[in-house]
């Protein structure tokens, strides 16, 4: 259909008046906009429509009209969330570099949860956010925006390490091309993620987090309150992806754990979930771990005493520089042995990308009521080098609808 002049300029008119009654309504506060409509008055014609179901879950319709171009419009106005929340917030470990690719992240988690229900988020950095980080990262944000500096102490050798050895160590795992077997720094950020985030003051007001990272993308409405799933069903522990470590990151992780395990065996919970780690009852490590740059969990299991003398028991034999042990595994393997399996909750329904793998639920019915947009051939739930298959054996839980048809 050819459009001519008069509808070409009527268009860029609407696209105009979109834009300007978007600004123009924008009020002071944790008040955001969801979607907007606009109506040709002569044709009856709508642009941008938005869904009633808006409106039930905390919306309410902001009604205008452009006396020049007689364009009705209508936005959709998000009110602040007033009910029941967790102390509960967002966390994410990034630089300065990471800005543009964590906006993207920011929006996807905004856009299809957290809009709904303005929970904090907590910046950490090992240097000071730049200004131009905190004025975009807060701008996107609907709770309140947080930025600590990581202490120093936290962010370098502790002094019991040997850094000529981690040197040498760092040098033989570049010349057998282990991934990131070179940086030290990752070495820094490891053992930071694995011990040592939720003890910044900044984390102190918080029971519950959710950790994201940039480049990261969701796509699937989380119409819930995910935090207060967690509470309401005793789950401790959650993911979305898992995988298989890299045997030559960790050689001597499982033989510390066992040591750990024979030095305490209080700690280790009776209803633990030893065969999700561990194929053998113990004997050995099958490299199965959840994906930790999506996990959200509760901070009194990591401030508890259980948690606490396995990472102290883990970082005074060295692993994090010797060798190159993974935040992943450490909390896997801690998750594994001292919760309550029915702690652990894998969220089937939180469809996720983390380069270079999607989980994105196979079940039609899940994707269409949570308005997904990711292709369920890219799933990586039900492959072969996903543990998740193993996580509901183990549990005797029910697979999705059609989860064979994704096997791979």
């Amino acid at each position: 259909m050819k459009l001519n002049s008069d509808k070409i300029i009527r268009l860029l008119g609407c696209s105009v008046l979109l834009v300007f009654s978007y600004w123009l309504f924008i009020p002071s506060g944790n008040v955001s906009y969801k979607s907007t409509t606009m109506v040709n008055k002569d044709d009856g014609t709508i642009h941008h429509a938005s869904k009633g179901s808006f409106i039930e879950q905390g919306y309410e319709m902001v009604d205008g009209i452009d006396k020049n171009s007689g364009y009705e419009y209508k936005l959709v106005k998000q009110l602040p969330y007033t009910g029941d929340k967790e102390k509960a917030c967002f966390v994410t470990l990034a630089r300065n570099s990471d800005l543009y690719g964590l906006l993207r992240a920011i929006q996807s988690v905004e856009d299809r949860f957290n809009s709904k229900f303005q929970y904090d988020w907590v910046f950490l950095n090992d240097d000071e956010f730049s200004d131009e980080f905190k004025r975009l990262t807060s701008s996107l944000v609907s709770g309140e925006t947080k930025y600590g500096l990581v202490p120093k102490e936290h962010w370098s050798y502790p002094d019991f390490i040997d850094q000529e050895k981690a040197a040498e160590c760092r040098k033989k795992m570049t010349e057998d091309g282990i991934i990131y077997g070179w940086s030290e720094s990752y070495r820094f950020m490891c053992r930071y993620e694995s011990g040592l985030f939720f003890r910044h003051p900044l984390m102190d007001d918080y029971d519950w987090y959710w950790r994201v990272e940039p480049d990261v993308e969701f796509f699937c409405d989380i119409d819930f309150d995910v935090f207060k799933f967690m509470r309401d069903n005793n789950k401790k522990y959650a993911f979305t992806v898992s995988i298989f470590e890299y045997v030559g990151t960790i050689p001597t992780l499982w033989d510390t754990t066992v040591d750990f395990m024979k030095e305490n065996p209080d700690l280790i919970h009776p209803n633990n979930m030893l065969d999700f780690v561990s194929d053998d009852d113990g004997l050995s490590y099958n490299l199965c771990h959840f994906w930790s740059n999506f996990e959200i969990a509760s901070l009194d299991f990591y401030r508890g005493e259980a948690y606490t003398k396995y990472f102290d028991h883990l970082d005074k034999a060295g692993g994090f520089f010797y060798e190159r042990w993974g935040d992943a595994p450490v909390h896997s393997i801690a998750v594994s042995l001292l919760m309550d399996r029915s702690e652990i909750h894998h969220f089937d329904q939180i469809a996720y990308y983390h380069p270079p793998f999607y989980s994105c639920s196979v079940d039609d019915e899940t994707r269409i009521k949570n308005r997904c947009s990711c292709n369920p051939a890219n799933d990586f739930t039900w492959q072969g080098y996903s543990c998740t298959g193993r996580y509901y054996k183990i549990n005797n839980l029910e697979k999705p609808d059609g989860w064979f048809e994704y096997l791979g």
